[in-house]
């Protein structure tokens, strides 16, 4: 059985930092194609970064570029997401994907975590 276990959510100030973590079981982790996504309330999910299987290809959405970074431990099968210089609207639940097939930011991804929440205040 598939499982990914997202950790590391809280709420923080603007400016803030926080690192998201991904835990992957029952899975093929070394032919996986990760990524993380997010969502407020009333809005679409969106992909945040995606991270190819071997971290040669990576992809950022414009809005969080030179702010956060996406990266994988593979012998612990664990994705990161690093987040620097939070803002409010980063304010989200944020989801941890995976998929045999590269899916960059689109949303077609096979596995899902449950999510963790990320709050930003002013």
């Amino acid at each position: 059985q598939v499982q990914l276990v997202e950790s590391g959510g809280g709420s923080v100030q603007a400016g803030g930092s926080l690192r998201l973590s991904c835990v992957a079981s029952g899975y093929s982790w070394s032919r996986s194609y990760m990524a993380w996504f997010r969502q407020a309330p009333g809005k679409a999910r969106e992909g945040v970064a995606a991270i190819s299987q071997s971290g040669g290809s990576i992809y950022y959405a414009d809005g969080v570029k030179g702010r956060f970074t996406i990266s994988q431990d593979n012998a612990m099968n664990t994705l990161f997401l690093q987040m620097n210089s939070l803002k409010p609207e980063d304010t989200a639940m944020y989801y941890c994907a995976a998929d045999p097939s590269p899916r960059g930011l689109g949303t077609a991804y096979r596995y899902w975590g449950q999510g963790t929440q990320v709050t930003v205040s002013s």
